[in-house]
């Protein structure tokens, strides 16, 4: 299946460019998170566009075109509007709800600090949505930053094969963040069944 970054994403440079072992250290939590988030969609604890709005907000502070594409689909689909899906796309707060402002932020910073949010921002949102939500909150913004992390790099690959490289970028990068991102994966998912930690990061 062929998949092809419209123009009006494609970058010409990296907004953030991160680590192999960031990525390795994402994927350790992914899986955790990735069920929660599956969970939810049966008990609608969340609701989807909230969550589609965290994920966006992710996406928009790490610059990530492939991510942004598929996700601005899955918003559309979810009923979310062209307009709304562009200003988070922007960083703009103008569709941000008052009851979802928390989380947004919490969203932002965790993309900021690369996964490493400061304590007392989750304990935060724990106040604010309770431990459940909160903790569907975090692992839909794990999500989302791991995909970026895998997504970036991928954006770089396809814009490379459209004559387009990133300057910051190179294909050992690309194909190295690629092929050895699906390496790990399963190394890094037996690994997270054994790490009992406070989730307020992805390492």
């Amino acid at each position: 299946m062929k998949f092809d970054i419209p123009e009006s994403f494609s970058r010409s440079d990296y907004k953030r460019k991160f680590s192999f072992k960031e990525l390795y250290l994402s994927f350790v939590y992914a899986p955790r998170a990735i069920l929660k988030i599956m969970s939810n969609k049966k008990s609608g604890l969340v609701d989807a566009q909230f969550i589609e709005r965290l994920q966006l907000a992710v996406t928009e502070v790490n610059g990530c075109a492939a991510c942004s594409c598929a996700h601005t689909s899955m918003a559309l689909r979810l009923g979310m509007s062209n307009e709304e899906v562009s200003n988070f796309l922007s960083g703009s707060d103008h569709f941000v709800k008052p009851e979802e402002a928390k989380a947004i932020m919490f969203a932002q910073h965790f993309a900021d600090t690369r996964g490493y949010p400061l304590k007392d921002t989750y304990d935060t949102i724990i106040q604010e949505y309770g431990k459940q939500k909160a903790r569907i909150i975090l692992s839909a913004i794990q999500v989302m930053l791991t995909g970026n992390i895998y997504g970036i790099p991928f954006s770089a690959y396809l814009s490379r094969r459209q004559g387009k490289p990133y300057p910051q970028s190179s294909l050992g990068y690309e194909i190295g963040m690629l092929v050895g991102g699906v390496s790990v994966l399963s190394v890094s998912s037996m690994c997270q069944l054994t790490v009992e930690t406070a989730p307020i990061n992805i390492c």
